[in-house]
């Protein structure tokens, strides 16, 4: 028999500088490390979308689709499958016809959402400084393509 070849999360040790900081430029060249294909799921537009819509509620399929505009059934299925794969969604199947699935967060999924909370707060506090700064970018932009 062969011994298993996964490597376990703390493989992605090298991810930190001689400060103990952080090294995102290592999350960046390390396809294989647990930290990036887990910011790669979270940071998805479609996984955000979801975990937000999930706070503190149950809800099915069909919901969740009329919720997220521009999400397509296909990509709301992988969507919840890779959650529900990493822990952080949890899906009911109720045994009756039709059958009725619900998807709710799970504890760590919640505490992922407290996160996201932080990031939407963020970014409703600062979205006329990033206004004003895409205007001024998009003029010089201008500019610079006339001359």
């Amino acid at each position: 028999m062969e011994a298993a070849t996964t490597k376990p999360p703390s493989h992605c040790a090298g991810t930190y500088g001689d400060d103990g900081d952080p090294d995102p430029f290592q999350w960046d060249t390390r396809e294989d490390c647990e930290v990036r294909q887990i910011l790669d799921r979270v940071a998805d537009k479609w996984s955000l979308l979801v975990i937000a819509l999930l706070d503190r509620r149950v809800l099915r399929f069909t919901e969740l689709k009329r919720e997220i505009d521009g999400v397509s059934q296909r990509m709301l299925t992988v969507t919840l499958r890779q959650l529900e794969r990493d822990g952080l969604v949890k899906r009911t199947v109720h045994p009756v016809v039709p059958p009725r699935v619900e998807y709710e967060l799970t504890p760590l999924g919640g505490t992922l959402h407290t996160t996201i909370r932080s990031l939407v707060t963020w970014t409703e506090q600062h979205q006329n400084e990033i206004a004003a700064a895409r205007e001024e970018y998009d003029a010089r932009e201008a500019t610079t393509a006339v001359a």
